[in-house]
């Protein structure tokens, strides 16, 4: 994994050397990461040693800048599969792993337990458990109060289950290692509650989903960016502007699926009202 190839720098957080390494490729040198012991090493191309420490110090001062973010989107690490080397599931299995914290593998678990059982001929009992109140009244929410929660973990497709899953653990990961697991569980929880109740009180109670958490994470990391960039917090602008055209395109109705739009739409206004809260004073003291 190292041949011909130096260690450069030791780091305490594996995202900020992976994020150094994504840099150090984009630019053209070859770089990887290594864990030893309680660090991860930050290997370069031995005979642009020099010019990877270079840009190492400028990388520090500010590992959160746009650049090195873009970086990170942009280039994937690549793995050589040989008899020396783990193989690409085992170091995928140990990607996935290292991204995702404990809140957000439950619920990805969660959601995907509940899918499959839906496909081995479930899936109307497990609907009928996990939807939103016919009606809601206050003995009712007493009664089966994981109904205004429940909806987020149902879906209804492969397309469905994919997208919000994999939106759900870049984007909850992210908040978790950064943020803290707290955080993570109220964004889940206040944001699945206010996007289940309007997308009720719009459509009735058949839809399904965790796309409303989704924009709330959304809304939340977009918005933490840009009123505290050093939260380690960030979404490259090409992803935002996805994300909002695929939300202003579920309203536009030319999309061949139902789309659970208000849902999306009050996620994304709870995610970054949230993020708001937490950092406008950080912002203000800038």
């Amino acid at each position: 994994m190292t041949a011909g190839l130096k260690a450069l720098v030791g780091l305490e957080q594996h995202n900020i050397a992976l994020l150094f390494a994504n840099y150090l490729l984009s630019i053209g040198i070859k770089a990887t990461t290594q864990q030893e012991e309680a660090q991860f090493i930050v290997y370069c191309q031995a005979d642009k040693i020099e010019q990877a420490q270079l840009i190492f110090e400028q990388f520090i001062e500010n590992p959160y800048d746009e650049k090195y973010q873009q970086a990170a989107w942009n280039n994937a690490a690549t793995t050589q599969v040989s008899s020396d080397h783990p193989s690409l599931l085992t170091s995928f299995k140990e990607q996935f792993l290292a991204h995702a914290g404990m809140v957000t593998l439950t619920v990805f678990i969660l959601c995907w337990l509940i899918f499959i059982a839906s496909l081995l001929g479930w899936g109307n009992s497990l609907f009928q458990e996990l939807r939103f109140f016919n009606h809601l009244t206050t003995e009712r929410l007493f009664s089966e109060p994981w109904r205004i929660l429940g909806p987020a973990l149902f879906h209804f497709s492969w397309l469905h289950i994919v997208f919000n899953t994999m939106w759900w653990w870049q984007l909850g990961g992210n908040i978790e290692h950064k943020i803290g697991k707290g955080t993570l569980i109220q964004l889940f929880l206040l944001t699945a509650i206010i996007s289940n109740m309007g997308q009720f009180l719009v459509s009735g109670a058949n839809f399904g989903g965790l796309s409303g958490v989704v924009y709330g994470l959304f809304g939340y990391v977009w918005w933490a960016g840009r009123l505290a960039p050093k939260s380690g917090l960030h979404l490259p602008q090409s992803i935002v502007g996805f994300l909002l055209f695929w939300l202003v395109l579920g309203f536009v109705d030319v999309l061949p699926v139902n789309m659970a739009n208000t849902a999306h739409l009050l996620g994304l206004l709870s995610g970054g009202f949230l993020a708001w809260l937490k950092f406008s004073s950080k912002a203000e003291n800038k």
